[in-house]
């Protein structure tokens, strides 16, 4: 029987639902502007920075 696997460091932290969440309400606000590609383009690299942003400073820690 083998033993679960430990964290060796503090958890680290994930930003992958500040992605989909940012590519969700772009779509939804380009929707409203009639503007739906770009609303989904500009919420996903909107969503993309915010998780790069935690990355780094999940990195430091």
């Amino acid at each position: 029987m083998t033993s679960p696997p430990r964290n060796v460091g503090p958890n680290s932290m994930a930003g992958g639902f500040l992605i989909a969440a940012g590519a969700i309400l772009g779509a939804g606000v380009g929707v409203f502007v009639q503007q739906p590609t770009a609303g989904l383009l500009i919420g996903a690299a909107t969503g993309a920075g915010m998780a790069i942003a935690i990355w780094l400073i999940d990195r430091r820690r």
